[in-house]
């Protein structure tokens, strides 16, 4: 089973026709074998999704993507706690000549620590970073 870490940018780009990305997000989700492919976020990314989708006037775009999220077996959702949190401030910290959100380093620590070589992302970041992004 394929196994893929999902950022916030990807889920943004599926959910908001007007997003640069959109095209690129719907063909490749599109071309997913979903069937076959294990999907992995975390309570950080889901809440930078809908945060933002929300800040654009799409509170309908960031329940739906919330409730699928949360709803979906699928996907797993990874949350948050102390131990991770703090592993990722740490990377935060040792990152200071980047420009990388908290987010991204949790998003990163979790990545490693679950085995997981590539992200669904619209994020440069997670190749700074030795990750492969999907859609290329």
């Amino acid at each position: 089973m394929k196994r893929l870490f999902v950022d916030a940018s990807y889920w943004i780009a599926l959910e908001l026709d007007d997003d640069q990305n959109h095209d690129s997000a719907q063909s490749h989700w599109n071309s997913l074998d979903l069937a076959n492919t294990h999907l992995v976020t975390t309570t950080y990314v889901l809440d930078e999704a809908v945060t933002f989708l929300n800040s654009r006037n799409a509170h309908r775009n960031a329940v739906q993507l919330g409730e699928s999220i949360l709803l979906s077996p699928r996907i797993e959702l990874i949350h948050v706690g102390e131990d991770l949190f703090f592993e990722g401030w740490k990377s935060f910290k040792k990152y200071s000549d980047k420009r990388f959100s908290l987010t991204d380093c949790i998003s990163f620590s979790v990545m490693s620590s679950h085995d997981l070589h590539t992200a669904l992302s619209f994020d440069r970041d997670f190749g700074q970073v030795g990750f492969v992004t999907e859609p290329s």
